[in-house]
């Protein structure tokens, strides 16, 4: 079907024709909730501050996310798929390791989500003023390129999780928080860590679902330096953690005790990592752990706003 060498440099793989379905299959749509969570709860702790709900500016947020998220998927399977990390990966195939799509067309689709999450950007800087947020772009999109781009992708070395943390659950959130009420209240920092843990736990869940083959390639993720138990016990924690911290919000904010109709999703996703006998069931974890992240968010958004 291929030769061997770069992928990058392959001919394109005698193989059924690329479809819509698969396209959409590369944006993994499974991880977008942890992108609209962090700027749901964002909104919800800005209209706290100011209860006008901004709502240009909130819809100008979630796109900056969604597209970022996108983008960083996009070139995930780029950099992993000439790296030749993704070609025994359990899972959806990736287009660039399937060879199916030549790896180039896969990097110009992932910058070009990045430009337009750019130029969102841009536009919601010039609505606030808030220049010095240009920089803050920026460096958001920096690190999700050398998330596994580049030649030393932080990503490989256990740091993973780190830059998730700050930049899907902290820069997310207090970000959206900033630019629609100028100020950051304890509840968008509560919020913020919230949602960093949950997209952490997504993280481990994948992680843990490609332990085997990581280990083959060299990448050195936290799951295959901490092995599967250690990786449960974190899931766990950064899965329980959030709940803690909707019940301390809860004695001000009644209605986020709601956010514990999240584990109708959370606990299953437990209960696989734990009991997980074959890789692919993994899948069905980080799906259902995304739903937990976006339920729990719009519970601390009903809470914030009611």
């Amino acid at each position: 079907m291929r030769t061997s060498g770069n992928p990058a440099k392959r001919p394109v793989a005698e193989a059924p024709p690329i479809t819509a379905r698969d396209w959409v299959g590369a944006a993994r749509l499974r991880t977008l909730p942890l992108a609209i969570a962090p700027v749901v709860v964002g909104t919800g702790a800005a209209q706290l501050v100011d209860r006008e709900l901004h709502w240009v500016i909130a819809l100008a947020c979630l796109a900056v996310a969604v597209l970022i998220q996108i983008g960083v998927n996009f070139t995930n399977d780029y950099s992993d798929g000439i790296r030749g990390t993704d070609d025994h990966r359990v899972g959806p195939a990736r287009l660039t390791a399937s060879g199916r799509v030549r790896p180039r067309t896969v990097l110009i689709i992932g910058l070009s989500f990045f430009a337009l999450a750019a130029l969102v950007g841009l536009g919601i800087v010039i609505r606030t003023g808030q220049w010095w947020m240009l920089a803050v772009g920026a460096v958001c999109i920096v690190a999700a390129w050398f998330y596994t781009g580049g030649k030393r992708p932080y990503g490989y070395f256990a740091l993973g999780e780190v830059f998730v943390f700050i930049f899907f659950g902290l820069v997310a959130t207090l970000g959206t928080t900033w630019v629609q009420a100028f100020q950051l209240p304890l509840e968008a920092w509560l919020g913020a860590i919230a949602a960093g843990l949950f997209a952490c736990a997504v993280l481990l869940a994948n992680n843990l679902r490609d332990i085997d083959q990581d280990r083959e390639v060299g990448k050195r993720t936290l799951t295959v330096l901490i092995g599967r138990t250690a990786t449960k016990i974190v899931y766990t924690v950064f899965m329980v953690v959030p709940f803690l911290i909707s019940a301390f919000l809860a004695l001000v904010y009644p209605i986020a005790w709601l956010s514990l109709m999240a584990l109708l999703a959370g606990i299953p996703a437990i209960i696989i990592v734990w009991s997980y006998r074959q890789s692919r069931e993994l899948v069905v974890a980080l799906g259902l752990t995304s739903l937990t992240a976006l339920a729990y968010a719009g519970a601390l958004y009903w809470a914030f706003v009611g």
